[in-house]
């Protein structure tokens, strides 16, 4: 039985280039399952980054509902969208974004800073850094690092809030082909030993063959939604 973290209705999304329009999302539909690894793959500009976006509460569709554990996102103030994206969303993108002036262990506790966490829950940033293999480079600055540690130290940050869901955007895009099995190898196991939820946009295929589930995009929408997976516990 499912048992969707993640869903979308009709989604569509417009922008306005001058006086042109243009149909990034033309009635996309998409369910996630709580616990899938599901990579996006489709060709450039066929609204797979606007999806993400869209799902992560980054911006509002033009119309159609999303759906984040049971909450149509579509729906709530802005101020209510901005809590959920910081209680229930981690961001992994292709720039590592991480705050140059600041140490690793910095990048994360300025996260647990801004959600107001007790100074206990320091030991969640140790937790982490050891899960990626970077603890003894804690007290480095970002670009004293190389990039897939930078990245690494990226997915640390998006799992300091303990989120439903990890959204990662081209998250080995930068990162050549050592690296980027790391990186990829890293999300696996964060599926399969904690149950992480992960939307995965990517163009490598082999990439998304690591994934539960591949799902195809052009021209706005899902032309092949892969296989639904059952998961171990959905729907329980």
């Amino acid at each position: 039985m499912s048992d969707a973290l993640l869903k979308t209705e009709d989604l569509r999304m417009v922008y306005h280039v001058g006086h042109v329009e243009v149909e990034a999302l033309r009635g996309l539909e998409i369910e996630i399952q709580r616990g899938e690894f599901a990579a996006i793959v489709g060709p450039s500009g066929c609204g797979k980054s606007t999806l993400l976006h869209l799902l992560g509460g980054l911006a509002r569709p033009t119309s159609g509902r999303i759906f984040v554990d049971g909450t149509q996102i579509s729906l709530v103030s802005d101020a209510e969208r901005t809590r959920i994206r910081r209680d229930k969303v981690g961001f992994v993108f292709q720039r590592f974004n991480l705050l140059p002036t600041l140490t690793v262990r910095g990048n994360l506790e300025i996260v647990q800073q801004i959600q107001g966490k007790p100074p206990t829950a320091r030991k969640r940033i140790d937790e982490l850094l050891g899960m990626v293999g970077l603890p003894h480079k804690m007290d480095m600055k970002p670009l004293d690092l190389s990039a897939g540690e930078q990245q690494r130290v990226a997915i640390a940050r998006a799992l300091v809030n303990d989120p439903a869901m990890l959204l990662a955007d081209e998250p080995t895009g930068n990162l050549d082909s050592v690296n980027s099995d790391k990186i990829l190898a890293l999300f696996k196991e964060l599926n399969r030993s904690l149950g992480q939820t992960i939307v995965m946009i990517t163009h490598n295929l082999d990439a998304a063959a690591l994934a539960h589930r591949v799902v195809e995009m052009k021209d706005g929408r899902v032309v092949s939604p892969g296989v639904l997976p059952q998961l171990v516990g959905a729907g329980s």
